[in-house]
Order: C-alpha cells, then sequence, then structure tokens
C-alpha cells in the first residue's frame, strides 16, 4: 500500500513525497487507517518498522486541519532522551509544511537547557515528545496545562516498564482528559503491558507484526569461544575486517568502559555509550561517531533501540543477548536502507545455551567462525592450580630448601599421652584472675609527665 491510497491530508503527502517514503509499512498500513478512524490503539511491533511515522501520521494529518495552537495536544512518551530526539526531528520533517510546534523534554541537562524546556513549556507547543521523569518534573511545578491534550501516545512501552517508568506513566495519565486518544506501541506484550493497556486504554485496536527475521543481506557468523579470547579474537576480526562503522554490544557499563579502554589501547579509535554519560557526552559520542571521527562505538543496549544510523558495516555481539528479540534488534543496526552489513557474535562457555534459542528462533543454524590457534590455546585459569601456587611461594632458606614447619606446642595441661599433667604446673582460676587484676592495675595507671626543670 501506498501513502496516497490513506486518507492523509496534501500537506502531509507532500511531506512524504521530499522525505522519500513512498510505500508503507506494514505496521504503517495497518495502524494508520484504526488511528485515523479516531479508536484507542495497542500495537506490538519490532524496533525499525516504522512505528514512528504509523502514531505521529495521524496525529499531524488532525492537527494540521486546524488553527495553530499554544495549548498542548499531544504528548509522545519514550524511555530514551536519544529516542525523544529522533522522534522530535522526523515531526519536524512530517510536518514540514504545516504550522505544528513541537519540543523534545529529556533529562540529562544541565540548568540552562532545563530554562530553555521551562520557557518552551510556558510559551506552549502542540506536540511534546518526552521520557516520563523530565516530563514528570516540570508537572510538578505547576506551569504545564495538560487539559485540552487530545492525543497520548506511548512508544517502546515495554522498555519503558523495564525501567522502572510505570508509577510516572500512570502519574501523566492521570492528568489527562478522559476524552482522548491513545496509542500504545511495543516491541513485546508481556503481562505488565497487558495490565498498562487495561488502565490507559478504552476498547483498543488490537494490531501485532509479528517480530520478523533479520534480513537476508546481514552476513551473520559466531565464534564458539571462551570467554578470556574474546577480546584477542575481537581485535583480530578487526584485522580481517575494516574497524570502521563499527558497534560492539557489551552486557553492562562496566564491561564497555573496560573494552573501551582495551580497544583504546589497541590504537582503535573507539567511543563508548553507557548509561553513566550524561546528555552532552552521549551527544557528542554519537556526533563523533556519525562524522567519523570514532571507528568503533562500544555500547550497552541502550543503542539496540531507536538509533537510527543507516551505513553501520558491523554489528559485534561481545555478549550473548538475553533473547532473540533483543538479537534481532542488535543485528538490525546493519544492513539498512538496502544495504548490506555483517553480525558477529562471540559465544562464550556460559552463553552457549542462550545462543542454541536464538537460534532455534531464528530457524536456522549461523555459520560458525573458525578460531585462530595462538587465539584457541587460550585457556581460563584453573583454580585447582591456586593451592600449588601457594605451596611454591613458601619462604625458603639462603640454601634454596623450604623452611620447615614448627611442631605445635602440646597444651601446658595434658602430656604426650593425653593425661593430665603433674598438680604443681596446673593453672587454678584463681591464679588466672590475680594476674588478670594485675594487668588491670598496670594498664590502668597514668604514664608520669615529663619534668618542667
Amino acid at each position: 500500500m501506498t501513502f496516497e491510497e490513506l486518507d492523509l491530508t496534501d500537506d502531509v503527502l507532500d511531506a512524504l513525497y521530499d522525505m522519500n517514503f513512498s510505500t508503507c509499512t506494514p505496521i504503517q498500513e495497518q495502524a494508520i487507517p484504526v488511528a485515523l478512524e479516531g479508536r484507542d490503539l495497542i500495537a506490538v511491533a519490532q524496533t525499525g518498522t516504522g512505528k514512528t511515522a504509523a502514531f505521529l501520521l495521524p496525529v499531524i494529518n488532525e492537527l494540521g486541519k486546524r488553527e495553530a495552537s499554544d495549548k498542548v495536544k499531544c504528548i509522545v512518551m519514550t524511555p530514551t532522551r536519544e529516542l525523544a530526539m529522533q522522534i522530535d526531528a522526523q515531526m519536524d520533517g512530517f510536518s514540514y509544511f504545516l504550522p505544528i510546534s513541537s519540543l523534545a523534554i529529556y533529562g540529562g541537562t544541565d540548568g540552562a537547557g532545563f530554562a530553555q524546556q521551562q520557557r518552551a513549556l510556558k510559551t506552549g507547543a502542540e506536540v511534546i515528545i518526552a521520557t516520563p521523569g523530565r516530563l514528570l518534573a516540570h508537572l510538578q511545578m505547576g506551569y504545564v496545562d495538560l487539559s485540552e491534550v487530545e492525543f497520548f501516545i506511548l512508544d517502546e512501552a515495554d522498555r519503558m516498564l523495564d525501567m522502572g517508568f510505570y508509577d510516572d506513566i500512570m502519574q501523566i495519565a492521570t492528568r489527562l482528559p478522559v476524552e482522548r486518544k491513545t496509542y500504545m506501541f511495543s516491541a513485546t506484550m508481556p503481562p505488565k503491558i497487558q495490565k498498562l493497556a487495561k488502565t490507559v486504554l478504552r476498547n483498543p485496536a488490537e494490531i501485532k507484526i509479528a517480530v520478523s527475521r533479520p534480513t537476508e543481506k546481514i552476513d551473520q557468523s559466531a565464534y564458539i569461544c571462551h570467554e578470556n579470547s574474546k577480546t584477542p579474537l575481537l581485535r583480530h576480526l578487526f584485522k580481517l575486517i575494516s574497524a570502521q562503522r563499527v558497534i560492539v554490544f557489551a552486557s553492562s557499563k562496566l564491561k564497555v568502559k573496560d573494552l573501551a579502554r582495551e580497544l583504546r589501547q589497541a590504537h582503535i579509535k573507539v567511543g563508548a555509550m553507557h548509561s553513566d554519560l550524561d546528555q552532552k557526552e552521549r551527544d557528542e559520542v554519537m556526533r563523533d561517531f556519525r562524522n567519523g571521527h570514532i571507528d568503533v562505538l562500544v555500547a550497552t543496549d541502550i543503542v539496540a533501540r531507536g538509533i537510527d544510523i543507516d551505513d553501520i558495516a558491523l554489528v559485534v555481539n561481545y555478549d550473548v543477548p538475553h533473547d532473540a528479540e533483543d538479537y534481532v534488534h542488535r543485528i538490525g543496526r546493519t544492513a539498512r536502507a538496502g544495504a548490506g552489513g555483517s553480525a558477529v557474535t562471540l559465544v562464550g562457555d556460559k552463553d552457549r545455551r542462550k545462543f542454541r534459542m536464538i537460534e532455534d528462533f531464528l530457524g536456522y543454524s549461523v555459520r560458525k567462525g573458525e578460531i585462530p590457534e595462538e587465539i584457541e590455546r587460550r585457556r581460563p585459569e584453573s583454580t585447582d592450580a591456586e593451592p600449588d601456587k601457594k605451596k611454591d611461594e613458601r619462604k625458603r632458606r639462603p640454601n634454596g630448601k623450604p623452611t620447615q614447619r614448627k611442631p605445635r606446642r602440646k597444651p601446658i595441661n595434658s602430656d604426650s599421652a593425653g593425661s593430665p599433667a603433674p598438680e604443681q604446673t596446673q593453672i587454678t582460676d584463681e591464679s588466672k584472675q590475680s594476674r588478670t587484676q594485675k594487668k588491670r592495675r598496670w594498664y590502668g595507671k597514668r604514664k608520669p609527665k615529663p619534668s618542667q626543670e
């Protein structure tokens, strides 16, 4: 289906034409007509399927039919600042020929950034794209009017709940008019999402796009290796494949920092993206990566969703993702916009079961690469060798012979046969008490003051 077949205004179609949007994706084809009818909507589709256009176009189409307003008409909730900025950029493109104002609200800014958001909210913006925590902070200050909101959109709803935003979302929802249109988009549908949907949606239409398999243009491979062989293997891969336009996914921010440091020591231009960075640092890393000042981006799953970079040549799963959907999201960063790409997964000893489950989901076995012998020889250090190492580190005499341990002293109240010692050597309770009292008297004495002479 093409966008011209949908009931969209000419201004919206002109903007889509200028952005080279012609054919609808499956989620757009099913969601946009339902939204244009005015129904609530819950849609399940993976990242990268065109969900942003699926919920923005109906809103822009409706608001474009009216005069410009200084009241908030639409709120889009999103889990991360990067995704909020990306949605705001697409909003500018889709509404290029219409006088619709939009504003991105997110945390991690300095005092000047917060003040700028304050002024914009007080002045008025029709569409607000915000992270839950930062929008709630503005709402609690009392200068944001949500009485005329007509559209409430939850994007990446499952990710927001995973990040602990349920209470924030509910506090924002209670401040909105009852009569509104609510759209919820999620990559998965766990029970907590179903609970949220029953709370904020009214008789919604349900759309579910099955999680698609990775495109055939992605050359997938995997290496079965030991944990301590991963970094040497990664450096080896960078020698075989040009280490440019590469994203390496690791399981934790600590591992991201360590791996980025090791790659820098190997003279690779690398950047790290993790939750400890503030907004200015994140923007700088992403800008350097887009501009080619950084060749390798090491990141947590913060980059797996919502970051739109079209020319990624290689994706490396340094750690196997938790489930098949995360795997699809990660390697989906490459082979975008009709281009090709490669995806390599390093499967450690503890991750083999998880990777077999991913292969079961894909329906085929991922090609296994051969590990060079010099890397394959690396084995985890055995803990059984530790006691022997301690034995070898015993003190030795000058002649090189190990020192002999002194035999344990026998208890003074027993002889070698285990019988009680002679009567005169036994220590009575009375003698112990007198000795203790002497110690107390001694420690209780004060030292004499030095002479003044």
